[in-house]
Formats: structure tokens, sequence, C-alpha cells
């Protein structure tokens, strides 16, 4: 029989009661202790820079804008405020051009983002079949998308020249005389709303394209078996598998539409900012950009930028209207 003394070697076995005693503490407590900190406070500080970041740049400026358009704030004295209320937004209400700039905003609005929505969801049907070099019409999508907005406005205002451009040049090889782009209320909104339409019709037709790569097989081949054609398959089983991201697409085109700026700032020229000499494609972007930095009135353009938050905020809650009316109606 082996004694605790021969199992140990030469050294002799604690007794019983050194066996209960608790261990002195060494390194393991302490790492332990970092392991439970960083597995409970590590994911925090992965997204504390986001937070921070939009704090800065997006809670901040929001909630001061709201305070200078409570306040007669002019651009060459930004200190110095004073207290009106809501006197800048029942101006704003009374002001003949913020009702313009709202009513071209509409009507660019649904000139581009109809349009546009319509073509990506049939280009989005046409690639889901299979295609010739797929990847490369895919890339051709997204073109128009990564291109400057400068750069493709500026291309715009060249085919859209009245004297040589190529859009004239063609209405006049088929009869049509030439139609001045820029100063007519029409026409000059149709151009704004054709380089919006070119810009976004390819990510939005990608966003339709994955969507539809989603909806099962099963349904297509039932719809096959039963003798559905390719246009009835996408009215009956597409179309509606799509609801819930045509809806998104629907709301993203319209904030889009809401905010638009550059495309008709640089179509205008040097007097972009008032949307043509008679104000027929000034937006709300373009109306506040001149209430603040050409009329020099920041405490307006506060009110403007803080009337088309509340208009975005309209439009996400008659989405959630609609999507919980969708959800109901499965």
């Amino acid at each position: 029989m082996t004694t605790a003394t021969e199992a140990v070697g030469d050294r002799p076995a604690p007794p019983p009661e050194d066996l209960d005693r608790p261990r002195p503490s060494g390194p393991r407590p302490w790492r332990s202790r970092l392991y439970r900190w960083d597995v409970r406070y590590s994911p925090y500080a992965f997204v504390a820079p986001f937070f921070l970041f939009f704090s800065a740049f997006g809670v901040f400026p929001l909630l001061y804008t709201g305070w200078a358009s409570l306040h007669r704030v002019e651009l060459a004295t930004p200190d110095q405020l004073e207290w009106v209320g809501l006197h800048n937004y029942a101006r704003l209400l009374g002001d003949d051009f913020f009702w313009n700039a709202l009513r071209n905003t509409f009507t660019i609005g649904v000139l581009s983002t109809v349009p546009q929505l319509l073509m990506a969801l049939g280009l989005a049907h046409l690639l889901h079949y299979r295609l010739r070099a797929a990847a490369f019409w895919r890339v051709a999508l997204l073109t128009p998308y990564a291109t400057s907005v400068a750069a493709a406005t500026l291309v715009f205002v060249l085919l859209y020249g009245r004297d040589y451009g190529m859009v004239n040049w063609a209405l006049g090889a088929v009869g049509v005389g030439p139609v001045d782009w820029q100063n007519s209320t029409w026409s000059a909104q149709l151009a704004v709303s054709s380089i919006v339409i070119w810009r976004w019709t390819g990510y939005n037709a990608l966003i339709y394209l994955a969507a539809m790569q989603a909806v099962p097989a099963e349904l297509y081949e039932s719809a096959a078996l039963d003798g559905a054609s390719r246009a009835q398959q996408f009215r009956y089983v597409t179309v509606p598998a799509l609801r819930q991201t045509i809806l998104f697409t629907v709301v993203v085109s319209t904030i889009g539409a809401t905010q638009l700026f550059g495309e008709p700032l640089l179509f205008g020229g040097a007097g972009g900012q008032k949307g043509g000499a008679s104000h027929q494609f000034q937006t709300l972007g373009l109306y506040l950009y001149e209430q603040g930095w050409f009329n020099f009135h920041l405490g307006r353009a506060s009110a403007v930028a803080w009337t088309m938050f509340l208009i975005l905020l309209l439009i996400g809650a008659v989405n959630l209207l609609i999507a919980r009316g969708l959800r109901k109606s499965r």
C-alpha cells in the first residue's frame, strides 16, 4: 500500500486541515476579472465611435438648428441671437417662394421617382434571368451611381444646351423645334429629373435584383406548371414578393427627392441657388441655401431645415402605417 509520503516523493503530504484553506491569490483572479470586463464592456467600446460622431455631427447640429430657428440670426454675426419664437416659421408659411420650392420639390420628386423605380424594377427583372456577361451588366448599372454629381450634371447641362445641345439636335432631326430647357418650368424640371433618374436607377435595380434572388424558385416553378408566362410570373409572383422592398425604395427615393440639392444647383449655373430666373426648379434644399448663404438669414434657413425634417418624419410615419397594413394583409 502506497503512503501519501511515497506518492508525492520526499515531501510529506499536507495535513487534512490545510486542504480546505484558500490558496494565496495570484495573477489568475486579476486575469479573470479583465476577461469579464472585456466580455462585458468591449462591445460598447466598439460602437462608441459611431455614437460619438453621430452626436457631434448629427444630434448636436439638429438640436442647435432647432434652437437657431427660434431666433433671428445673421450670417455676419452668428453669435448674436435674438429670440423671436415661432416668427421664422410663421414668416415661412407666408412666403410664396417657400410654397413654390415645396411644389417644385414634389413635382420633381414624382417625375424622378416614379419612372426611376419602374425602370429599376424592369431592369432587375431582366437581370434576374440568365444573361451573358451578367456581372458586367451589374457593374454597369452602378456606374452612374459612382459618378460624381458635379460631373454628371455638367454633362447633362451640355446635353440640354439650347443652341448646341445634343437633345435639341435630336429633336430637330424629327421636326421638333429647340427647347429652352433651363428657362421653361416643365422642361427644366424634366431635365433635372432625368439627371436623378440616370444616377439612381441602377442602384435601385440592384436592390430589387437582390430581393428577387431571395424569392423561392418553387413559386416560379409552380407558376410555370400552371401555364403562367414570364410577364404573368412577374406580375403575380415577383411583385407581391417585393412589396416590402418596393416600399423601402419608395421611401428612400422620396427622402432623397426632398433633400435634392446638387443637381438643380449645378444645372442652374451661376444663379443656381434661385433654381432658374423665375425659381421654376428651386427645391427646398436650394431655398434653404439661398436663405442662409445668400440672404444671410441663418434663423430662417434653420426654420426651413426643421420644416424639411418634419416632412421627413411625416414620410416615415406614412411608411410605418403602410408597412403595418401590408403585414396585416398577408
